[in-house]
């Protein structure tokens, strides 16, 4: 296999790992708890986030791994810029255009904010993250 579609597997893998974790518990939280939908996603970005740096790191980028706290700051940061997409799309949905069902909140938040997330994500982990030796956003690592 070649180790673009590797990256790519271990990437997809690693993600939907983490989005069953935001799911599941920003849809716990939103229901249950009853929280309201931005504290709710928020708290479930903050658990995904991590399983995603952790899994990415022992994955599909442990040979290209710096040591210390500066990569997973980095990783952070490109996923909180993730979790402003998701939050908007959340936020346009919920308050601008008045669909306030949990359903509504789920499709806006965790599926489409999800999706316009996740091409900014894969783009920021392996160009700012977990960057290759003269790879820089590239695809020839």
């Amino acid at each position: 296999m070649l180790p673009r579609r590797r990256e790519l597997l271990g990437f997809a893998t690693v993600g939907l790992l983490a989005y069953a974790v935001d799911l599941a518990l920003f849809t716990g939280l939103r229901g249950p708890a009853g929280l309201d939908p931005l504290t709710a996603k928020s708290l479930s970005f903050l658990a995904a986030c991590t399983v995603a740096y952790a899994g990415n790191a022992l994955g599909p980028y442990r040979t290209t791994r710096a040591p210390g706290l500066r990569p997973y700051a980095a990783f952070f940061a490109v996923n909180l810029a993730g979790a402003a997409v998701q939050l908007l799309c959340l936020a346009v949905s919920h308050y601008g255009l008045g669909l306030t069902s949990q359903r509504a909140d789920t499709v806006s938040g965790a599926v489409i904010g999800m999706a316009l997330a996740t091409v900014l994500r894969f783009w920021g982990t392996r160009t700012w993250v977990f960057r290759a030796e003269g790879r820089v956003g590239s695809w020839t690592g």
